[in-house]
């Protein structure tokens, strides 16, 4: 991961909105990362997806643990994995997250929508899909701090630009001198460029995306919706005004454990794929069952966190 981010660290962003994905439609379960096929439009080509990045690194760490120890660390906990370390890389909070989570074997276009809020979002449409996942708005604010890394590409925000709500006009609630260098970046011909989510430093965890966002630089729509709420307009204006990232970093690392479990598949749940982009084919049928192997043997331990999720210690995980 080091390596990586030394070469791309634009990818930071990439991979912590990768886990973000995943977790939030069937759960932390590396459904984002199944290809489609020719019967069914898998996630990864969702219309709200289409710009999701990231599986490429997801494949490289998944090939190199699989030549360490096959079988043994799901593609659900590289995911989750390889956001933690970009968050600790770019100058964040290093982050104990458990593991032990499993792959699910389903992947559908169609609950992307259901599950995933636009980038031009309301703060009562925030709200309600960070609460179906027993997140609080707290939890909305904090986690949406994620933002101080990473890129978006121009048409996430072009209307407010251009043409905010039809009006023709750019959103009033855009400073205008930021509003000036969006649109020398992004041109009427050219929306496809990328374009840093905090106004100051896009490579480093930092509460530069707060300060944005106090000063109306705040690059999407759902961005901006932040201050249409009392609770989470109150952190935004403290954490813009706070000298030191301790608070923040304390905040983040407790609501990313949090996101982190949601819908979590462990135990006998799910399976390990062994390619991340395709479910494991179907076992031969055995003439008699096999016993369970002993986890010493497997080269895992278990033992659970208060709320009874499985945290699974990988041998292997040196080699990551």
């Amino acid at each position: 991961m080091t390596n990586i981010l030394a070469t791309s660290p634009d990818l930071a962003g990439a991979l912590l909105r990768l886990h973000y994905v995943d977790c939030f439609v069937r759960g932390c379960e590396a459904s984002i990362l199944l290809n489609s096929t020719a019967d069914n439009t898998a996630e990864k080509d969702a219309s709200l997806n289409k710009d999701v990045r990231g599986y490429d690194v997801i494949d490289r760490l998944k090939f190199k643990l699989e030549e360490a120890c096959p079988g043994i660390v799901s593609c659900a906990d590289i995911i989750a994995l390889a956001a933690r370390d970009s968050i600790r890389l770019s100058n964040g909070p290093d982050i104990p997250i458990g593991t032990g989570r499993r792959d699910g074997n389903g992947s559908s276009a169609s609950d992307v929508p259901l599950n995933l809020p636009p980038a031009n979002a309301t703060i009562t449409q925030l709200l309600s899909f960070f609460a179906k996942k027993n997140l609080t708005a707290q939890d909305l604010v904090i986690l949406s701090g994620a933002h101080t890394i990473g890129k978006a590409h121009c048409y996430s925000f072009s209307d407010r630009l251009y043409n905010y709500n039809g009006s023709g006009t750019s959103d009033r609630r855009l400073d205008a001198n930021y509003q000036t260098v969006l649109k020398q970046e992004c041109t009427p011909n050219d929306m496809k460029n990328l374009v840093g989510l905090d106004a100051y430093n896009a490579t480093a965890f930092d509460l530069g995306y707060y300060l944005g966002l106090s000063q109306m630089k705040g690059l999407l729509s759902s961005d901006v919706a932040l201050l249409d709420d009392n609770i989470t307009n109150t952190y935004v204006l403290h954490q813009a005004n706070n000298n030191s990232t301790d608070e923040f970093f304390a905040d983040f690392a407790i609501s990313f454990m949090i996101m982190g479990k949601i819908g979590a598949l462990t135990h006998s749940k799910g399976e390990i794929r062994r390619t991340c982009s395709v479910v494991n084919p179907a076992p031969s049928p055995s003439p008699s069952p096999s016993p369970k192997p002993n986890s010493a043997k497997t080269g895992s331990a278990f033992s659970s966190f208060p709320s009874g999720f499985v945290v699974l210690i990988y041998f292997c995980f040196q080699h990551y």
